[in-house]
């Protein structure tokens, strides 16, 4: 069995050294160099031919970011950045989703001696994901112009503001789709709620992210929020985010009840209200990349309970985890590439009837 071969770039020598630790304890991963900048990281690739690279934001003679634009404009590879979880930390690392970086780590420290073992679980995990994952540089496309007005099916005025909910769940890969799909909506689409998996100080950086690029408005939600059109509600870091009906309005819902599918937030949580509190014809579910199985037993269940659920597509997907085993589950009434899912979830979709062999 050849092994992924791993190039890690960091100027600690301490962060070298756990994360080669924590990588070599893998049978199928081998850590074939490390460099202390990107400058020798650039030769070391030419001479090793990696399959991974590891990359920390902040170093000497290049920062980072800058290496990594470079690297997916001449040679692009699969990268897993290496972080701190700190704010600042947090919309840099969004800028290196944005140009093409796969995954992301919170970065080792003295204080990791005791969690090493889950911390190697993760790293390793990451790199495999990594390896098989779509690379490509992402598109930034820019701001699209909109329609001021969109029209919602004929319903009566008071019910207009919450005539549709959209649910979108994501993972590896999601920051950049879920953009790509918020991207193409005007400024008063239906109300949207958002499971992606994300650290806690993560989701807010994601959320001013989409603010500032998209038509709509985006936040990071907070409980008891009630929900309007032209809203996009992230469910925060560490917090399961679910909808509940109050006096016939829907509000978001938070809580930090046990993980679902190793998550929180979870997308089959947020998915599963979504059929317990939504009238049925009124919802459409949508599920982007990401690795792992969250979210897609929800979908199932979404167009089991007669609500309309989308899939990305295989091709246009970073990792197709997620949406591949909803499609598995036949959890999803149609599978699309990410750049049409925008322009279907204007057409507001009707539940299509199943076709039954014989």
């Amino acid at each position: 069995m050849r092994k992924i071969r791993v190039l890690i770039v960091d100027d600690s020598a301490l962060i070298r050294q756990i994360l080669t630790s924590a990588l070599n304890t893998a049978d199928d991963i081998e850590v074939v160099g490390a460099a202390t900048d990107p400058l020798r990281a650039r030769d070391m690739i030419k001479e090793l031919n990696p399959d991974v690279l590891t990359l920390d934001v902040e170093m000497p003679k290049m920062d980072g970011i800058s290496f990594l634009s470079n690297l997916m404009r001449l040679r692009p590879m699969p990268v897993v950045m290496v972080s701190t979880l700190t704010s600042k930390a947090s919309a840099v690392t969004l800028n290196a989703l944005e140009m093409g970086a796969i995954d992301y780590i919170e970065k080792p420290n003295a204080s990791l001696s005791g969690d090493i073992e889950s911390f190697a679980i993760e790293i390793q995990e990451k790199i495999r994901i990594a390896a098989g994952a779509n690379v490509r540089q992402l598109k930034v496309a820019p701001r699209r112009t909109m329609p001021t007005n969109l029209k919602l099916p004929d319903v009566a005025p008071s019910e207009q503001i919450f005539s549709h909910i959209i649910a979108i769940g994501a993972s590896t890969g999601g920051t950049e789709a879920i953009k790509e799909v918020l991207s193409g909506l005007p400024a008063n689409c239906p109300p949207i709620v958002i499971a992606q998996h994300i650290p806690e100080n993560f989701s807010a950086s994601f959320a001013r992210r989409l603010n500032d690029t998209c038509a709509i408005r985006a936040v990071e939600a907070s409980h008891n929020q009630p929900m309007v059109p032209g809203t996009a509600y992230i469910a925060p870091g560490d917090q399961h985010l679910t909808i509940r009906n109050v006096s016939g309005k829907y509000h978001c819902w938070l809580d930090q009840k046990p993980k679902v599918n190793r998550h929180r937030p979870s997308v089959d949580v947020l998915f599963n209200s979504v059929v317990d509190h939504v009238v049925r014809a009124k919802a459409i579910g949508v599920i982007l990349t990401g690795m792992g199985n969250d979210g897609a037993a929800g979908l199932k269940r979404m167009r089991d309970a007669g609500i309309f659920t989308i899939a990305q597509d295989e091709a246009s997907s970073v990792v197709w985890g997620m949406p591949g085993t909803a499609v598995k589950l036949d959890g999803a009434c149609q599978v699309m590439p990410l750049d049409k899912i925008s322009a279907h979830l204007l057409k507001l979709p009707k539940m299509p009837r199943r076709q039954h062999a014989g």
